[in-house]
């Protein structure tokens, strides 16, 4: 049985007008902007001059700075979080499709977009504390909730033992940042950023089927 993907994870129907094109042209114009100067650096001129758009355009769009960042912030995650979960679908045992969510997670977290969203979530937050809200509902819940229900499902096959599913999804993708994602997040060096995303995948593996594993979990 596979564990299908929250509709909020799923990428949205696109349509074929140019209003979606147009409104898509401002979100990638917008990851340039916020990219360059983070939120409180970039300004809605400045977005609307790399997206190509008049000021006018934009305000038809979205209303304020923050209303775009949110939407910046949902397009991000609805466009990357499916792929780090996909392995999910497909019905692998259980070791390698841990191993393969958690090279997923680890590309996923530190990304440089990934990167420039937490810093300024982290930010922005006390000042515009929906920000992190729109993050954390159409990213991290997305992905704790869909690696809970699969870890329900183990359970039920006897191939985990879980007393909470929900607990025992935020361990396993805390365990993928261990090392990367502070170092990454605060720029600091790697001697071998290659040789540690490896380590970092397979220990985070080894020490949650060493909590939750059965001798069904090989």
């Amino acid at each position: 049985m596979s564990v299908s993907l929250p509709p909020s994870a799923m990428p949205p129907s696109q349509c074929s007008g140019e209003s979606e094109a147009k409104r898509q042209q401002i979100l990638d114009g917008a990851l340039v902007i916020f990219a360059a100067h983070g939120f409180e650096g970039a300004s809605m001129s400045a977005i609307a001059r790399e997206s190509g758009v008049s000021k006018g355009t934009l305000y038809n769009y979205f209303t304020n700075k923050a209303d775009l960042f949110a939407a910046f912030v949902e397009h991000n995650c609805r466009e990357k979080l499916p792929l780090a979960l996909a392995p999910i679908q497909l019905n692998e045992p259980v070791k390698e499709t841990l191993t393969a969510v958690a090279r997923a997670m680890v590309h996923l977290i530190t990304l440089p977009e990934s990167i420039m969203l937490y810093r300024i979530i982290v930010s922005e937050a006390p000042h515009f504390p929906h920000l992190a809200t729109s993050f954390w509902q159409h990213g991290p819940k997305i992905a704790i909730e869909t690696l809970a229900g699969w870890i329900q499902q183990q359970v039920e096959n006897g191939t985990l033992a879980v007393d909470d599913p929900t607990f025992a999804a935020e361990q396993f993708f805390t365990l993928c940042q261990t090392r990367l994602a502070h170092r990454k997040r605060f720029n600091m060096p790697f001697e071998n950023e290659s040789a540690d995303k490896e380590k970092v995948i397979h220990a985070a593996v080894h020490m949650f089927l060493a909590t939750y594993g059965t001798n069904k979990s090989h």
